[in-house]
């Protein structure tokens, strides 16, 4: 299984920074053989403890910039003794996994794990993890708590031992009284400069030695002594003084004197060992690749990297300055229409756009309800609509009594469609063209026409036109800078827009030609359906307000409507199966998501405030395995690879 292992140096040592990447860079390439998916480090150096981490080859980790940089940020040199030496004691542990409970893509899953007070490291598997979220329910409330790690089900729970305890000992004899499986471990703590190491099944070893001021631990012998054999600290060694942790021991190693103090896990009133007298707060600070440097708008949440974003000095952006509060034609004016179209007879009068998602579900039961139409539903099944969805249009048409007609795409081109331009995407990724996995679906509105055709009936509605869903980023991030006000339809661009975005679309084609394959002609079609071919559709949010509590609480109490929990509380979109792959490549590369967007436009209209919408974009862009691994499936790639490769690409923060 994985690879675990820590190294002390205290001022005995003398170290450089360039030992020091020496000796990390020797622990990790020593420890790949037991898990090359991923690699990590935690420093404690002078005030602070630093985290890193990244989800790539733990030899090509050692080489990157960023690496270089952590160690840079993570300790302080000073001139000694004609060299550059490490002012402070050093703390490190580390970590080379083999993937066994979560995905390596999702940052949270890898280690070290950090859990308040804890830092830590963990070899083996944690088998009762699940029963454990379950028995302690406090957990899913912590950051962090979408991950599929047994790990961090261990350090959360260590944790909280540790405040109830009021120390280490006491915490980690309980934990280990809870936890099911195997777990060897090595972790740091806010609170002292020290390292603890503990182990039930034995596979932990170690070396110190008080006068060169160096301890190191591993969780093989063989990677202990190869350390000692090809570290370039020079140290004078036995291997015969390798020793190794017994199962059921911890021990608690101080930066001062090194002399790892073993105590048992099975004994609660055997003496506990002293932590380092050098008490201190260490400030933990996780120096991967995060969206902390980020600044947002004061007014809405949206970020630097939104496209064409400007602040003011009072730091409100240039789209909360512009922005205008929809203005809706309201239920007189929607009545008016309606009126016109309306049967007196019950045959049907209208057709009504229905993917089965919260807004379509709504819109019908509106439709059949308050206004007394007489609709025929239908959906266009392009391959995207989930089976959740489905499960919610036969709720809905069951109750209200609606016939639902379905055209079906070939599902199986249209995905094989999906998985070309992804791995075509991915040779040259540009954010202006996800929305180019999506192409397949604007024969959605063709069908509206054809229908109107084939049925007589003269009326489309859409239960679609509210501004919250306007994204001004998705054109942005092709090079236009557009106002957009009530929800702008695409066919209202003017000519010069829609030859500006053509043009940039050419561009991509033209230097990317792995674009050119057989989903060319649908991606044609699907630009001239957005923004070429017209339509008259009725669009049932630019007449009523959209209010997210009414419509849930309806579509709840009077029809048992099912909410997909995979995707989290915020169920706009649901019914989308890609939006958890699309959100994911935004919110990695640039930040933020369509939820930001979403919030942000919330915020301008009044509907929630700055601190709620903060709070739940937190929510929203939380990395929803499950739908990305069901997206996978369907479209037939290794999601995985193709996370990981997207998690590479340069970010705009």
């Amino acid at each position: 299984m994985c690879g675990i292992f820590g190294f002390i140096a205290n001022n005995n040592a003398d170290i450089t920074k360039g030992e020091l990447t020496g000796a990390l860079g020797s622990l990790v390439k020593l420890s790949q053989r037991r898990g090359c998916e991923a690699a990590g480090f935690s420093i404690l150096s002078g005030s602070k403890i630093s985290v890193y981490k990244k989800a790539k080859n733990p030899t090509a980790m050692l080489k990157s910039a960023s690496f270089k940089s952590y160690i840079d940020s993570s300790v302080v040199d000073a001139p000694r003794s004609g060299k550059m030496i490490i002012t402070a004691p050093i703390i490190a542990i580390g970590h080379t996994r083999l993937v066994t409970n979560g995905s390596q893509a999702i940052a949270e899953n890898n280690q070290p794990i950090n859990a308040g007070h804890m830092v830590g490291v963990h070899n083996g598997i944690i088998t009762n993890d699940e029963y454990l979220r379950q028995q302690h329910p406090e957990l899913k409330d912590l950051p962090g708590s979408h991950s599929g790690s047994d790990t961090w089900v261990l350090y959360n729970l260590l944790n909280k031992y540790y405040e109830i305890e009021k120390g280490v000992p006491g915490a980690i004899r309980r934990i280990y009284r809870e936890v099911e499986g195997s777990a060897s471990i090595g972790f740091l703590c806010d609170l002292s400069a020290s390292m603890v190491i503990a182990t039930n099944m034995g596979a932990l070893y170690y070396w110190s030695d008080a006068r060169q001021g160096v301890f190191v631990f591993g969780s093989e012998r063989f990677i202990v002594e190869g350390f000692l054999r090809k570290n370039s600290l020079k140290l004078i060694y036995d291997v015969k003084s390798v020793r190794q942790l017994e199962p059921f021991t911890a021990a608690v190693i101080n930066a001062e004197d090194l002399a790892p103090q073993v105590f048992k896990l099975s004994d609660d009133h055997a003496e506990s060992p002293m932590i380092s007298s050098n008490i201190k707060i260490y400030d933990i600070i996780d120096l991967s690749v995060t969206h902390t440097a980020l600044r947002r708008c004061t007014k809405c949440v949206l970020p630097h990297t939104y496209p064409f974003i400007t602040f003011d000095e009072d730091g409100v952006c240039n789209y909360c300055r512009k922005y205008k509060k929809q203005e809706f034609l309201g239920k007189e004016a929607l009545e008016e229409v309606l009126a016109r179209y309306r049967s007196k007879n019950g045959e049907p009068d209208c057709i009504v756009g229905f993917s089965g998602g919260r807004d379509s579900s709504y819109g019908l039961h509106v439709l059949k309800t308050e206004f007394n139409m007489h609709p025929i539903a239908y959906t266009y099944d392009w391959a995207m609509v989930t089976d959740l969805a489905r499960r919610n249009q036969a709720r809905i048409t069951g109750k209200l009594g609606v016939e639902h007609l379905i055209r079906a795409a070939d599902i199986h081109a249209k995905r094989r469609y999906i998985r070309k331009n992804i791995y075509a995407w991915l040779k040259k990724p540009s954010l202006g063209m996800v929305p180019l996995f999506m192409a397949g679906d604007k024969m959605f509105y063709y069908y509206g026409r054809q229908l109107r055709k084939e049925t007589g009936i003269k009326l489309t509605v859409f239960a679609a036109g509210q501004q919250l869903e306007q994204m001004e980023f998705k054109i942005g991030f092709c090079g236009v800078d557009q106002d957009l006000v009530n929800n702008t339809k695409l066919y209202n661009y003017n000519t010069m827009v829609k030859a500006r975005i053509a043009l940039w679309y050419i561009k991509e084609y033209v230097t990317n030609p792995a674009y050119i394959n057989e989903s060319f002609l649908d991606s044609i079609f699907a630009y001239y359906a957005s923004f070429i071919s017209k339509d008259d559709y009725v669009y049932l949010f630019r007449y009523l307000p959209w209010d997210e509590k009414l419509i849930e609480r309806t579509l709840k109490e009077e029809y048992g409507w099912e909410a997909n929990e995979r995707y989290g509380k915020n169920q706009w979109r649901m019914g989308d199966g890609h939006t958890a792959f699309i959100d994911y490549i935004y919110h990695t590369v640039a930040g933020f998501s369509e939820f930001d967007n979403f919030r942000s436009n919330q915020v301008r209209e009044g509907l929630i405030t700055r601190d709620e919408a903060m709070k739940l974009t937190e929510e929203d862009n939380k990395p929803r395995l499950e739908m990305l691994q069901e997206f996978g499936q369907l479209i037939g790639f290794n999601l995985e690879e193709v996370l990981l490769r997207i998690n590479e690409i340069p970010k705009l923060y």
